[in-house]
């Protein structure tokens, strides 16, 4: 695996870990907040099979943090632009959570490049018909507005040392109830140093709150619409649950010609990939035996 940073064609530098060869090669696109080592349990799983894509999306990581630019299609084009230079015509997609989304995006902007799409996330709108909000307009506006708010206002976390930053970390994941040698990389990846005795996340505020300011108002359906390939839906354990989120993936579905949904027990939204992720490759795995066999195993 070799792990570079790579100018754009647009300016911007995007890091990016890949093991280029002549196999069939799956693009990974982590949550947002995460870092390529979001896949640290993943990747080795498919290593042998197939070439890997994993990039830190624009914001996040080492890759470059511009005031703008965080809607989905925007993300989208920067992976479309990194893909074309490293010559990567057409490849398998699993993106989690915010990389399920910008996945989408590419694969209803350029059909043509995507074989297959693994949607842990992108499986309901933020507001709407087809979203979690069961409220009117109004309401989800105000939801909208707290939760701006809330980011905005959010005081950044600055530790004294690499060793306090990563118990800090440690905490939150053990509280979720997954800490494991996965979450500690991907925990690593996450820290930077700011200065001497100074040591905070890479991830800024103004990178989520440009992301869930400018895709508020997407509506998912119109690019399920567009795409061609096939789709696995990944809900989590509290999706699969949800009447709201169930009520969204089966419309969803429904404008697709071929998809499949496996549900992990106990899995959590974007963290399921660091939770299990033996079980989370198998699910992959089954789904592309699927699309040779048209039956899915799991």
């Amino acid at each position: 695996m070799k792990e570079e940073k790579i100018l754009l064609p647009n300016g911007i530098s995007m890091n990016v870990v890949h093991s280029l060869s002549e196999k069939p090669a799956i693009l990974f696109l982590h949550f947002s907040g995460g870092t390529w080592q979001a896949w640290h349990g993943v990747i080795p799983h498919f290593s042998a099979e197939y070439s890997v894509i994993a990039p830190d999306i624009r914001g996040h990581g080492k890759s470059e943090k511009p005031e703008s630019g965080y809607h989905i299609d925007e993300m989208a084009e920067d992976i479309i632009l990194l893909l074309n230079g490293l010559g990567i015509e057409c490849c398998h997609i699993i993106g989690s959570s915010m990389g399920a989304e910008v996945g989408l995006s590419i694969a209803a902007s350029h059909p043509e490049m995507v074989k297959s799409l693994v949607c842990e996330g992108g499986l309901y709108d933020r507001w709407g018909e087809y979203s979690l909000i069961d409220g009117t307009k109004e309401e989800a506006d105000i939801e909208r507005t707290e939760l701006l708010a809330s980011i905005i206002n959010e005081e950044e976390l600055v530790f004294s040392s690499a060793e306090e930053y990563l118990s800090s970390m440690e905490k939150e994941f053990k509280e979720a109830e997954i800490w494991n040698r996965h979450a500690e990389a991907f925990s690593r990846s996450t820290m930077e140093q700011r200065g001497k005795g100074q040591f905070a996340n890479r991830f800024k505020k103004n990178v989520l709150a440009g992301f869930i300011s400018s895709c508020w108002d997407i509506r998912l359906e119109d690019y399920y619409r567009k795409m061609s390939c096939p789709v696995l839906f990944l809900p989590s354990q509290e999706e699969s649950e949800d009447r709201l989120a169930e009520k969204s993936i089966k419309h969803f579905s429904s404008l697709l010609r071929e998809y499949y949904k496996i549900y992990i027990p106990n899995s959590l939204h974007a963290y399921v990939w660091l939770q299990f992720p033996f079980q989370a490759a198998e699910a992959v795995k089954s789904f592309y035996k699927s699309l040779k066999t048209g039956r899915l195993s799991v």
